[in-house]
């Protein structure tokens, strides 16, 4: 905000997409470093999972100028929904509800952190 007009129409909403969309990541993290047993293997998560849901999510496009079977395929992606919410937050337009965005954020949140518990509570992979 020092360097460049930045409006943020809705402090609130980048907030919790913040925490929401942090937490999911960090989720996301948890797994893959549960999950590998080598570097390659968390360069594989990250580029066979996170790398494309966060290129269908329509980060550096709108989602209106993919196919309309790829426009489908999109609206199953949670990253989809934290990208609106915070294009929501920042200036006040999203392609679907903010409420759904942030229903949907907090579901995908929710399951991925209780993933992440469950490998950590069974000891999977964890050396005694």
């Amino acid at each position: 905000m020092f360097y460049v007009d930045l409006p943020v129409e809705h402090p609130w909403f980048v907030f919790i997409f913040a925490f929401c969309g942090g937490g999911l990541m960090g989720a996301f993290g948890m797994i893959a470093g549960i999950w590998a047993t080598r570097f390659d293997q968390m360069a594989a998560f990250g580029n066979f999972v996170i790398m494309p849901l966060s290129m269908l999510s329509g980060v550096f496009y709108s989602i209106h100028s993919l196919p309309p079977m790829w426009q489908k395929i999109s609206h199953f992606n949670p990253f989809f929904y934290m990208i609106d919410g915070f294009r929501y937050g920042f200036f006040g337009q999203s392609d679907v509800s903010p409420w759904v965005s942030l229903t949907v954020v907090s579901v995908a949140f929710l399951g991925v952190s209780t993933l992440a518990i469950q490998l950590l509570k069974s000891g999977y992979k964890i050396r005694g």
